[in-house]
């Protein structure tokens, strides 16, 4: 075995933790996640810190709060000085490599990412910085020339992760794999896969009501057209896609004799509501948006077939992977190394995770969410908003779909006040003062930014900061 393992970290977008077969979904059809959590750890208690797409990457790439790092929401671009995975292992002699979906570089979304400090630390670079079109999947490599893709955008990315690991097989090295689905739009999946799902067949799970209102959900027109039914066949039937990729990827590490080399991590950044609650998308502390699936497999090194139970947070990545891969980790790290995990052992284990949702935007706007803080243990979920007013309390242990909100129980009140008291600690320890959205922007000098952000993104209606 070489001294230090190759790292092959493959994510979706917005897929929840509960949509594998393996982690109990009886509609979903994924043979080779089932296999790697069969081969591997899977963690059922995993978390998106910050359920939004650019902060939740940002905080998995760093190991460090979205107020840290100072990309709060979608389209901000993340600071060329942040300490990233690709520069550490970069430094510590990996070949680097991302593929697929960035979204850290501010707008345009189409822009082009130049060679340098931008890139953070990712020497190969196939990647668009963001779009949702999966039948017109485009990259950039090292010229701002637009390079097509044929067919379906996932399939030729995870082709572009194949052809990357065939050329560095006798190098350490260290892939990112992005791909955008199962996000919507949701009926953007090869028919193949479609017709795997009898939407009428569907078993739904008790938190999604018969016959939602759709009205005000956000969605494009197809989508809301085809209905709640098809919607959900289609998310699975974009991760069955997205199932049959990823075994590719384990079949040639295999095939390559590398599979005692390599640690491949599945996952996502955060999940996606898809209907529970009668409601959509993410930035929401509900289990569906924050809790993500998490698998990591290493032949020969750590236990197969286990799932455990600890908090793991997408803070905790990269002090993680880092430690199991022998490679020391930078200063101001603020996730938990929870490496220990993988050899068995006792190690030092958070009590929860923190949860947020710093500044309300988009969709998010159009669903009435406003700024939030909260905490998820192994057994609660505690939500509230930024004005203080209690929001969510759900015993997770007794009503696992979150059906029944505890939050002005009188027989609750001492969980509530602990689990406050364990927010203001993670507030307290992350730098999070509790403030304004707009205040938050002017405190960590982003005004210019975000004005800019808005206008480009909201040109009939910026949210200006003087």
């Amino acid at each position: 075995m070489k001294k230090q393992p190759n790292l092959v970290f493959v994510f979706a977008d917005q897929m929840r933790g509960m949509s594998m077969g393996c982690s109990g979904d009886p509609n979903v059809i994924t043979p080779n996640m089932d296999n790697m959590a069969e081969n591997g750890i899977r963690f059922s208690h995993a978390y998106a810190n910050c359920p939004v797409c650019t902060p939740s990457r940002a905080t998995i790439l760093t190991g460090r709060y979205p107020i840290s790092h100072r990309t709060i929401t979608n389209d901000l671009p993340m600071p060329e000085d942040e300490i990233t995975f690709g520069k550490v292992l970069k430094q510590t002699g990996y070949k680097t490599g991302y593929i697929g979906k960035w979204h850290l570089d501010g707008i345009p979304r189409d822009k082009f990412t130049p060679l340098g400090s931008a890139r953070h630390g990712f020497d190969y670079w196939a990647v668009w910085n963001c779009a949702h079109s999966y039948f017109d999947g485009k990259v950039f490599l090292d010229t701002p020339d637009v390079i097509q893709l044929d067919g379906y955008e996932p399939e030729a990315q995870t082709n572009l992760t194949l052809d990357f690991i065939r050329k560095n097989a006798d190098n350490p090295f260290c892939v990112f794999l992005s791909w955008g689905p199962p996000h919507d739009p949701y009926f953007q999946v090869p028919e193949k896969y479609r017709q795997l799902y009898v939407p009428e067949s569907l078993i739904l799970p008790a938190n999604i009501p018969e016959n939602p209102d759709i009205s005000h959900a956000p969605l494009g027109r197809k989508d809301a057209e085809n209905g709640m039914k098809r919607i959900l066949a289609d998310y699975y039937s974009a991760i069955t896609a997205l199932d049959e990729y990823l075994g590719r990827i384990i079949k040639l590490i295999d095939e390559l004799g590398l599979a005692e080399d390599t640690v491949i991590v599945f996952t996502s950044d955060h999940g996606d509501m898809l209907f529970s609650q009668n409601s959509f998308k993410k930035q929401q502390p509900y289990e569906e948006a924050v809790n993500i699936p998490l698998i990591v497999q290493w032949k020969g090194h750590i236990p197969c077939g286990c799932i455990s139970d600890t908090l793991f947070s997408t803070a905790d990545f990269l002090p993680t992977l880092l430690s199991l891969m022998g490679v020391d980790h930078p200063d101001g790290i603020e996730g938990y190394d929870l490496s220990w995990v993988f050899n068995g052992r006792k190690g030092d284990e958070p009590d929860s995770v923190f949860l947020m949702d710093l500044v309300p935007m988009d969709e998010g706007i159009r669903l009435g969410i406003d700024e939030w803080r909260g905490v998820r243990t192994k057994r609660y979920t505690y939500a509230q908003w930024l004005n203080g007013k209690d929001w969510i309390l759900y015993d997770n242990e007794n009503d696992p779909f979150q059906l029944n909100n505890l939050v002005n129980d009188p027989n609750f009140a001492h969980i509530k006040f602990a689990l406050k008291e364990e927010m203001q600690r993670w507030m307290e320890k992350s730098g999070d003062k509790g403030l304004c959205w707009q205040e938050l922007i002017k405190s960590i000098n982003l005004t210019e930014l975000w004005n800019n952000r808005e206008k480009f993104m909201h040109p009939n209606n910026p949210r200006i900061i003087d």
